[in-house]
């Protein structure tokens, strides 16, 4: 996965690993009592900055009222009310995340319902399944931190010269600034994956439509952790020569992803959406 340069800062002293559990504990509380409390202040949004374009991300929650902070270290988790986790490199999110002890925490806080919105590689990083899993020098599988019932593709789409824009339709947006709920949303595919199956429990927000697919890959294979496989009938897997539609956006509860870069073009309305879960309000 590539997105627009940035490197974030990485951490320089040791991860509290107390933090971990105070985090993961301070997610277990009651939703709707989150909400309203949400509903009188400036949400607080983290957006995990060990690799990838976190200040396109911090920029736009910040345009939209909210607050971000970035989040290097497990200890800065406590304090945020949803988590974007940001396009970059997936195999590199994930090495960092397990290097400096944020990986654990996060999979607790997802598992205890923190809204959680990733983009591009943060869609592989929220899977609970990698068709195509890249491996180390000992060949262990990359890992995602899950949570999001599905089968995702890494590089679906082709290499970064195949790279490419669309205007997608988008469900379950609002009107936001100039941009009209109805309006199609304009997506930015560098080196992205897509989804190749879904849970029944996962809502398909959008699709890119077959005539403007590559054609279609070999079946999704063994999946990498954590968590099972994806339950639901293949989507675009198999050996099928015609091109079919694409999964590239998807919601399942309090979690929210996209194989795409909405931050990059100016788009906000999916922040918006994620704002509003975070509050209760969609």
């Amino acid at each position: 996965m590539t997105s627009p340069p940035f490197s974030a800062p990485l951490p320089t002293s040791g991860v509290v690993h107390a933090a971990a559990a105070d985090a993961g504990a301070a997610a277990h509380v009651d939703r709707d009592t989150c909400a309203a409390a949400h509903a009188d202040r400036d949400v607080v949004v983290g957006v995990l900055a060990v690799q990838g374009d976190v200040r396109e991300h911090i920029a736009t929650i910040t345009s939209l009222g909210g607050r971000a902070v970035p989040v290097r270290r497990a200890s800065e988790l406590a304090g945020i009310d949803g988590l974007i986790i940001p396009g970059g490199e997936s195999t590199t999110i994930d090495k960092l995340t397990r290097t400096f002890g944020l990986a654990e925490p996060l999979r607790d806080l997802i598992t205890n319902g923190l809204p959680v919105y990733g983009s591009c590689a943060g869609m592989i990083m929220l899977s609970d399944v990698i068709a195509d899993p890249a491996t180390d020098r000992d060949g262990n599988p990359q890992q995602t931190l899950g949570g999001l019932d599905l089968v995702v593709r890494r590089n679906a789409f082709g290499r970064q010269r195949e790279s490419f824009e669309i205007d997608l339709a988008f469900a379950n947006l609002v009107t936001t600034g100039d941009a009209a709920a109805e309006d199609r949303v304009r997506a930015v595919f560098i080196r992205a994956p897509w989804v190749e199956k879904v849970g029944e429990g996962v809502e398909v927000l959008a699709q890119v439509p077959a005539a403007q697919t590559p054609q279609p890959g070999p079946a999704a294979g063994p999946g990498s952790s954590p968590g099972g496989s994806a339950s639901g009938g293949p989507v675009g897997g198999g050996t099928d020569l015609a091109p079919v539609a694409r999964i590239v956006a998807v919601r399942s509860g309090n979690l929210l992803a996209t194989s795409f870069h909405p931050e990059v073009t100016g788009e906000r309305r999916v922040h918006e959406l994620f704002i509003r879960m975070i509050r209760g309000e969609a």
